[in-house]
């Protein structure tokens, strides 16, 4: 009953008080009650502030709440909010709370309600980061690493995480390193194209039986094969087959422009092919750009033999004037966590400002 006479008591112009010190004397010790500009009533804990009062209306209100007014005049946010007063919640069009609302000794918030929420925006902003941070940081590693085409959400069941923003996130604060993403992707991962523009080893079309090496023909027993040209299949990207004449069967990539054209015109030369169970290595063009110092090509092929990667071909351009050299490497690598934790190895040494996969 005496709720409801609070209620009329805000109704009345005139009144002598002795209403609102009865309400009071009957209220609960450690609940506090307020009223909305529209008359609705609002239980707080003892102690709320008008943020408590805020959080307790609309999340939204409470984020964007900026100010207020008790009976009508302007108090501080860490007000104490008594019994029967009227609480307009004053707010910006944009914002959020500020990390002083969390803080106890200021005493902003009194309900565990408000700082929950308050805490879970921060939570919430803090997520955001780490999405765009660990996104950014992905993108980076795959484009040195060449990596062009790859289902992220298959990358992200890997780790047991729903959707790919979980990911990133955990990239983005630190749980998982870039390094962690790759070996985990890699049965998913085709590798690195090979080298298009000058594989320093010539490699003549080889005779090879279904199953024994590197690329299988599907139904059929020995047939000549060759890589195409224009597209350097590198193992287990997708791949088919195009019978050709006199040549044996040409592997190209199915995602190959040339590949496409042929197999509208003559499908009926298309074969099935894949590839075989042992991996290969296949030549990968890398740019290593440094401030040139002596020893820094020994320091780089230590790395190399270590890692047991041969290297192909080599080319070195230095800058007199900035002493900038640019070390072009073709290697040989197996798969693409080799590539990877090569790169990494020789863009820590001493002077190297990058060491990255062409293009």
């Amino acid at each position: 009953a005496w709720l409801r006479q609070i209620l009329e008591y805000r109704e009345e112009e005139s009144g002598d008080g002795d209403l609102l010190e009865h309400f009071k004397a009957e209220a609960f010790q450690d609940r506090v009650y307020a009223i909305t500009p529209k008359g609705a009533i609002v239980e707080l804990a003892q102690g709320a502030t008008p943020l408590d009062f805020a959080y307790h209306i609309h999340t939204e209100v409470g984020h964007r709440c900026r100010g207020a007014k008790v009976n009508g005049r302007i108090v501080p946010l860490t007000y104490e909010l008594k019994n029967g007063e009227q609480v307009d919640v004053l707010t910006a069009k944009t914002g959020g709370p500020s990390r002083d609302w969390l803080s106890p000794h200021l005493g902003y918030v009194k309900t565990n309600r408000a700082r929950a929420k308050i805490r879970q925006w921060f939570i919430q902003q803090d997520q955001d980061k780490s999405i765009v941070a660990g996104r950014a940081l992905l993108e980076r590693e795959f484009q040195r690493l060449g990596v062009r085409q790859i289902k992220l959400e298959r990358v992200a069941e890997k780790f047991n995480f729903a959707k790919p923003e979980e990911l990133f996130a955990a990239v983005g604060h630190g749980a998982l390193t870039t390094a962690q993403v790759v070996a985990k992707m890699q049965d998913l991962l085709p590798a690195p194209p090979a080298a298009a523009d000058h594989p320093p080893i010539a490699r003549k079309p080889r005779s090879i039986e279904s199953g024994q090496d590197d690329v299988r023909i599907r139904g059929v027993g020995r047939l000549l094969t060759q890589m195409a040209r224009c597209c350097q299949p590198a193992p287990f990207e997708p791949i088919a087959g195009y019978i050709t004449q006199g040549r044996g069967v040409t592997i190209h990539r199915q995602d190959c422009a040339n590949w496409l054209s042929l197999a509208s015109q003559h499908h009926e030369r298309v074969i099935e092919v894949g590839w075989g169970e042992t991996p290969a290595t296949y030549p990968v063009d890398v740019m290593v750009v440094a401030h040139d110092r002596a020893g820094l090509l020994r320091d780089i092929t230590s790395i190399l033999a270590n890692e047991q990667v041969n290297v192909l071909g080599a080319n070195t351009l230095t800058d007199r004037e900035t002493s900038i050299a640019r070390m072009g490497l073709t290697l040989e690598i197996t798969d693409v966590v080799q590539l990877s934790r090569v790169l990494d190895q020789i863009g820590q040494l001493r002077n190297v400002v990058e060491a990255y996969r062409k293009s």
